[in-house]
Formats: structure tokens, C-alpha cells, sequence
């Protein structure tokens, strides 16, 4: 299963819909998706400073994605649903983080539950891809 935790609710959307819009215009999907992976990981740098872990996480889980190039939510490869930034579980979590008022389909909201997860479970909810960022989190425990 992988998830990320969230902190807070859903202030302000960071991508407007003309941002999302233009992941769906085929001749610049591929520069979308790019720019979206550093909007994402520069908010999640400022938004979450006190969880850096977060970004090495959210890269591993969907390469700091929301969205594919087609304009859809980016689902788990091996579990279709697992869905975002974070790559939070519908089945687990998807009525809890409604319950709570996170929109786990937003950006804001998906970022923000995993923070939520994290403060909750810490990193258990991504153990399956902890090949990945394991040494990144021992590098910022370093720090």
C-alpha cells in the first residue's frame, strides 16, 4: 500500500486550471509533467519543511506527479488504486481523508493527507517502496 500524510486542509490550489489544462495539450504534455514534478516538490519543500522526507517519498511513489500527461490522476502501477502525488489508497483511506475534509484527488489534498498519514504512521504507509527513499531518509536523519 502507499499513502502520504497531511497536515492541514486544503487552502489555496497551487495549480490552476489552466495549469491543468494544458498536461491535456499533446505538444508540451511532456514539459507539463516536468514542471509539474518541480511545482510539486518546491511546495512540498515549503509547505511540509518539518517533513523532508515527504518529497523523497512523493518522488518514489509517482515521480512528484498528481497527473499524467493525458490529464488523469496518476494511479498505482501495481495497485490501480493508489492514486496521486502520495499515492494514497482509496480503499483504505479514501473515507477517512473525506471524513477529515481532505480532497485526496487535489494536489494540495493528496500532499496534505500524506502529511496527515505520516504524523499518524510515519513512513509504514510507503514501506513498499522504501528500496527507494530508505537512503535518502538516512541521509536527511544526517542533517
Amino acid at each position: 500500500m502507499s499513502s502520504l500524510y497531511g497536515s492541514g486542509y486544503i487552502a489555496d490550489n497551487i495549480f490552476d486550471s489552466n495549469q491543468q489544462a494544458s498536461v491535456n495539450e499533446q505538444n508540451s504534455s511532456s514539459v507539463r509533467v516536468l514542471i509539474q514534478s518541480k511545482e510539486i516538490e518546491n511546495y512540498i519543500r515549503q509547505n511540509y519543511s518539518d517533513t523532508p522526507i515527504l518529497v523523497e517519498i512523493a518522488r518514489c511513489e509517482s515521480t512528484l506527479r498528481q497527473y499524467g500527461k493525458d490529464g488523469d490522476i496518476i494511479r498505482g502501477k501495481v495497485n490501480r488504486n493508489d492514486i496521486g502525488v502520495m499515492q494514497i489508497n482509496i480503499t483504505y483511506h479514501g473515507e477517512n481523508a473525506e471524513k477529515l475534509g481532505y480532497d485526496i484527488y487535489t494536489t494540495e489534498g493528496n500532499i496534505a493527507f500524506g502529511k496527515y498519514l505520516y504524523d499518524k504512521h510515519g513512513s509504514q504507509p510507503w514501506s513498499s517502496s522504501a528500496k527507494c527513499w530508505a537512503k535518502a531518509s538516512i541521509e536527511l536523519a544526517k542533517k
